[in-house]
């Protein structure tokens, strides 16, 4: 499969790329989550008496969705041959999916390779929180840019 008007694609050996769709359904990880998430959140639940926050539970969910054809699809032909390929869609998070989060990383270090690191002076920014602000932003998301924006107003 290729995008119209692009010449195919090889590896660096010089053979041709072949797309082979990941499996994720046949991964340790995979089973683990499916057969001990609900156990997991309810033993949680049971033992401190709260509810995990949402976040947790809507990764475990995603991370069970993605790179499955049941839960959605896009269905790729090839323009010269007619061959169909079907691609899962992801569920491009941040959590522990070992896919997206490889994809993520690599889309970004290409980024600050092709755009960032040959402009500017390179420069490291750690930043540290105090625990208990850890925990606020873990439980309430929506406070992470304000709090980012004081620390970097500029939005760099």
């Amino acid at each position: 499969m290729q995008a119209v008007g692009r010449p195919p694609r090889s590896a660096p050996d010089g053979a041709p790329l072949h797309y082979e769709r990941h499996r994720p359904e046949q991964t340790a990880l995979y089973r683990l989550v499916q057969q001990h998430a609900a156990g997991f959140i309810a033993h949680t639940k049971a033992s401190t008496g709260g509810e995990l926050p949402r976040f947790i539970k809507d990764e475990f969910d995603a991370f069970l969705e993605c790179g499955i054809l049941a839960h959605g699809f896009l269905r790729l032909r090839c323009g010269d041959c007619s061959h169909d390929k079907l691609l899962a869609f992801s569920c491009k998070r941040r959590g522990f999916c070992p896919s997206c989060g490889a994809r993520r990383m690599s889309q970004t270090a290409a980024h600050l390779l092709d755009h960032v690191i040959p402009r500017v002076p390179v420069r490291q920014w750690v930043l540290s929180l105090p625990i208990p602000l850890r925990v606020l932003l873990a439980a309430q998301p929506e406070r992470v840019t304000p709090v980012l924006q004081v620390v970097d107003p500029a939005g760099v």
